[in-house]
């Protein structure tokens, strides 16, 4: 008895010291997240706690992955956290990331957050070279995540360096070419400022337009022998599967869309795959390991139900996401209509204040070179006034000395009657004295006249100067009075904005416009499509003859190959989905 009571009591203070939570770290795309988590949660539970904190709601596209000795493995929802083979540490840390792709990321993705962690993803695996990208492409892709990032480009922020930091191309791609980071950047730039006007949701939209027809995009790879034992891979993604040669990932050998399975299984490492096509045979293969073939029927059951989904009529839940999108886009783009017009008036604004600005410095000028040339016109005046009163002193001086002359000619002759000697030298006196008399009165006419033309000098001055001052009061009255004034939608009193200006409400009008936008959007779509295939054509052209071939990759070889004889994932698909399945079939057990 008493034995029993102490084992009870000691099972009781075992079950006291067992831990009642455990905490998580779970890491997205963008940034981690840390949870105190029960004992009894299950995946599922875990999994809503991570999407309600992300605002997520599309959740079928994502899962928890965690790492297993060297291969990976996705959290299971109905089954408890700590009874999975996740990490037993302290911490156990999780990665949410998308566990499977949409065929069509336009039509798909309906929430922000949503197509921001695909974006996210997709560009790692670009940038770590698990999703092979030409050049051409890296270049157009690397200008949408900048824009994604900077928003538009302005020459006067975006200066050549900005993106010395930035990682925007798989290593791969430059070390293929002979072009420095700073050619790089020049071409990215180039392509960046064309993409003026858009959102950061739009060009992530973009990125992933350009991302989902590269050929590795979605694709999850295993390494798996059929019958004869020949190593090959198995490619699982939204649209089938897909069998590659081990040295050529881009291009597969034959291809089986979901619509063709009617039943995947496995038993051991052993997998079996049965054909909608009940006359076909099984076909079989064998993968290294079986939690390699756990990982498998987990993605083909997801991917199948998914595919199996796009193709029968929305949901409540998608129908109620997808109009809220829609009505969500809608608003934002009559906001920035809006916007964009408040832009242009407060530029066409600013233009008409710099030109008003200038038109008054131009006039400040003027009025400064008028009082300038007036300051001359006073100054000449006074000049030539001191010069006619200086002629005028010398008449009256020349004056003076005439009638002295004058007077000395009349003593002479006086004089000169004493003697006829004297009276000779007084006639030769006399004589010259009539000339200096002659030539004094000469220079005194001179002399007069000069005064007279300086006098008219100085009137001359006076009315110069009486210009330059009228001149000058037109000039002050056109500063004062006649500013020109600009429109009031263009220049509004004292160059404020009215914040009230940006309020505004929906109307009939505003919506039918958007209905006819999107479809012109649409009607215009291929138009885009052509012109992103002359883009990435153009961008092919200005660096190929940089390339470096002894560089080239195998996959670089195989996507060139690919490109010359017209081959596209898409071409592809639907060039091998032609066969008939037994034939498929056939062809694979033979590789």
């Amino acid at each position: 008895m008493a034995s029993a009571l102490a084992a009870k009591m000691g099972l009781n203070s075992l079950r006291r010291k067992q831990p009642k939570n455990f905490n998580v770290r779970i890491s997205t795309m963008e940034s981690d997240m840390e949870f105190s988590c029960e004992v009894k949660w299950k995946g599922k539970d875990l999994f809503d706690l991570v999407c309600r904190t992300l605002g997520l709601r599309e959740t079928w596209f994502f899962g928890l992955q965690y790492n297993i000795k060297d291969t990976i493995a996705w959290l299971k929802m109905d089954k408890r956290v700590l009874d999975q083979e996740v990490p037993k540490e302290e911490q156990i840390t999780l990665y949410f990331l998308a566990k499977f792709y949409p065929e069509n990321v336009e039509e798909e993705l309906v929430q922000d957050i949503t197509q921001h962690l695909f974006f996210l993803q997709v560009k790692k695996k670009i940038l770590e070279e698990e999703i092979h990208c030409p050049p051409e492409a890296s270049v157009l892709l690397a200008s949408y995540a900048v824009h994604a990032k900077y928003g538009d480009y302005d020459p006067n922020v975006h200066n050549p360096g900005f993106l010395a930091q930035e990682e925007l191309l798989p290593k791969r791609v430059t070390n293929l070419y002979q072009m420095t980071a700073e050619m790089w950047e020049e071409r990215i730039t180039a392509c960046y400022a064309e993409h003026r006007g858009r959102t950061r949701d739009e060009a992530e939209m973009e990125y992933l337009k350009i991302a989902q027809d590269l050929d590795m995009y979605g694709v999850n790879y295993f390494l798996i022998r059929n019958k004869k034992g020949t190593d090959l891979l198995l490619g699982v993604d939204a649209l089938g599967l897909h069998i590659y040669e081990p040295e050529n990932r881009l291009t597969p050998k034959c291809s089986f869309p979901w619509n063709e399975i009617r039943n995947i299984s496995y038993s051991d490492k052993e997998f079996t795959i049965k054909p909608s096509d009940k006359k076909t045979n099984v076909f079989k293969f064998n993968s290294s390991r079986l939690r390699v073939n756990k990982l498998i029927l987990q993605l083909c059951i997801g991917n199948h139900d998914l595919f199996m989904r796009r193709r029968r009529v929305d949901s409540l839940e998608v129908q109620q996401m997808k109009a809220q999108a829609r009505e969500e886009r809608a608003r934002k783009r009559v906001e920035r209509q809006h916007l964009q017009r408040e832009k242009q008036l407060r530029e066409d604004a600013e233009r008409a204040r710099d030109e008003l600005e200038r038109r008054l410095m131009q006039m400040q000028d003027e009025a400064h070179m008028a009082n300038e040339a007036l300051l001359r016109s006073e100054q000449t005046a006074d000049l030539l006034a001191e010069k006619a009163q200086i002629a005028e002193e010398e008449a009256t001086l020349l004056a003076q000395k005439a009638a002295e002359a004058e007077t000395e000619m009349q003593r002479i002759k006086v004089t000169a009657i004493r003697g006829q000697e004297e009276r000779r030298l007084m006639e030769q006196k006399m004589l010259e004295a009539e000339m200096l008399a002659l030539k004094m009165a000469e220079e005194s006419e001179r002399r007069a006249n000069e005064a007279e033309q300086l006098k008219q000098d100085l009137q001359e001055a006076r009315e110069s100067e009486r210009r330059a001052k009228h001149k000058l009061l037109e000039i002050t009255s056109k500063a004062v009075y006649t500013s020109p004034v600009l429109p009031s939608e263009s220049m509004p009193p004292d160059l404020s904005f009215s914040r009230e200006n940006l309020s505004f409400d929906f109307k009939d009008t505003d919506m039918k416009r958007l209905s006819m936008e999107i479809e012109k959007e649409k009607v215009e779509y291929m138009e885009k499509s052509k012109h992103l295939q002359e883009q990435l054509n153009e961008l092919k052209t200005e660096i190929e003859s940089l390339k470096l071939k002894e560089r080239e990759t195998p996959l670089d070889v195989i996507h060139n190959q690919n490109s010359e004889q017209g081959t596209s994932k898409h071409s592809n698909f639907k060039k091998l989905t032609l066969q008939s399945t037994k034939t498929r079939v056939a062809f694979f057990e033979e590789l």
